[in-house]
């Protein structure tokens, strides 16, 4: 939950909350400093990349207010040390409950947010996720069908450029578009799944990843070095520094760092939203006019600018009329299981995020429960830091004999992953402490 005690009095969150960050690189300003724009778009991470290319191509003044620093590839450095920087390990909120839901892999802040370090799995939903009330007996159907969205899925493959083999994936979904590069290599990691796969039945094809196997608009191919979870500096992988965010500079979309928003503002009348109260890069407060306000700012901390954004018009909260806001909070679920090998299978070699996926038991998952359906992802690279956990599963080892141990895992540790849909639950919420 956002968390409105001990707090920095410019930001509303914990002066510890986040890692320490270089300074912006580039003078807040410009021709549409402080003047009324088109749009302003609060997050300058994945949706709201997408959202000021397509204004701001379109010829819309748009302000992308971002909270945490200017990141540029030169950040990102395959180190899991340095790698912290982009990724913080804890969110300006507290967590509750029963069973609090972790804050784990995409924490993202700053410019390019947490698609900075992705895995960069690009898997759809199935026909059957629209109707999961018909077709299951629970949660609600969606008002709209795979027809709906197969256009968009086609799209932003081509925009940012994913490799797979689409045509396989037709297994388990309709055709459509050819994705615009082939598959990503198999490495040994791989190899291995796809064999026990087969031997038990289970399809597997190339996992559909937004990362290069060939050059791709200027971009290089991958270089298979299993460092996309802390950044990728060549820009093989399609972060939104490289796609829609370049995009949108490249049409005259500003983009401001340290940038906090803390309210939506509205008019007098309460009908009508008219800007964005921040506080800058010099904690200065400054109100940003527009005619249109986008919040992209993740799914826990859109309702906490809501709740913020209360007046005597919206006592319970911007846009909470029906009491609704912050509630049925959703995540993605994952879950995983290792085997280690006797001979070297080269798991460091490959991408993060995965080698091969399959949809076989899809349906078969999506059973009466908290979670829905899920996929199976396998032949992810690991590196040397993934093995202190592994190490913590073999108390019993100690001096040489852990030693033996560590050596054989380096060589033939592997996994495969589940990923998945979380059902809505009214009480799982984002409300004000």
């Amino acid at each position: 939950m956002p968390s409105t005690s001990s707090t920095a009095p410019w930001t509303g969150m914990p002066p510890s909350a986040f890692p320490t960050c270089p300074t912006s690189r580039r003078p807040r300003g410009g021709d549409m400093a402080n003047e009324k724009v088109d749009a302003v778009i609060i997050g300058a991470g994945a949706s709201g990349s997408v959202f000021a290319a397509v204004l701001a191509k379109a010829g819309k003044k748009v302000v992308i207010l971002e909270q945490g620093p200017d990141w540029q590839l030169s950040d990102l450095i395959s180190s899991d040390f340095w790698g912290r920087r982009i990724k913080p390990a804890s969110g300006p909120f507290l967590l509750e409950g029963k069973n609090p839901f972790g804050y784990v892999y995409q924490a993202g802040w700053g410019v390019g947010g947490a698609a900075l370090h992705y895995f960069a799995n690009f898997p759809r939903l199935l026909p059957n996720d629209f109707k999961i009330k018909s077709e299951h007996g629970r949660a609600l159907d969606w008002p709209i069908a795979y027809q709906d969205v197969a256009p968009y899925y086609d799209k932003v493959a081509q925009d940012v450029g994913v490799s797979g083999d689409a045509k396989a994936e037709e297994i388990w979904r309709p055709a459509g578009a050819p994705y615009p590069m082939p598959p990503m290599k198999t490495f040994r990691s791989g190899e291995v799944w796809l064999k026990g796969f087969e031997a038990a039945g289970i399809r597997m094809v190339p996992a559909a990843v937004a990362m290069n196997s060939t050059e791709y608009k200027g971009r290089p191919p991958c270089i298979y070095d299993g460092w996309c979870h802390v950044g990728c500096p060549t820009g093989a992988l399609a972060n939104p520094l490289v796609t829609y965010l370049g995009d949108a500079k490249k049409a005259g979309a500003e983009v401001r760092p340290l940038s906090t928003v803390t309210r939506v503002l509205t008019n007098a009348q309460g009908n009508k939203v008219t800007g964005v109260e921040y506080y800058d890069a010099k904690k200065e407060r400054q109100v940003q006019e527009a005619s249109v306000v986008v919040l992209a700012a993740w799914s826990a901390q859109n309702p906490r600018l809501l709740f913020n954004s209360a007046t005597d018009k919206h006592p319970k909260g911007l846009a909470n009329s029906s009491g609704l806001l912050g509630k049925y909070m959703m995540a993605h679920f994952s879950s995983g299981t290792w085997a280690l090998f006797d001979e070297d299978i080269q798991s460091y070699m490959g991408t993060t995020g995965a080698q091969l996926m399959s949809y076989d038991r899809y349906g078969k998952t999506s059973q009466k429960g908290a979670f829905g359906s899920s996929f199976i992802v396998a032949g992810s690279a690991l590196k040397t830091s993934d093995l202190g956990g592994f190490a913590n599963a073999r108390l019993d080892l100690f001096g040489p004999d852990l030693a033996a141990f560590m050596k054989r895992a380096a060589r033939g540790l592997t996994r495969i992953g589940a990923f998945g849909e979380e059902l809505p639950n009214i009480e799982n919420r984002i409300e004000p402490a």
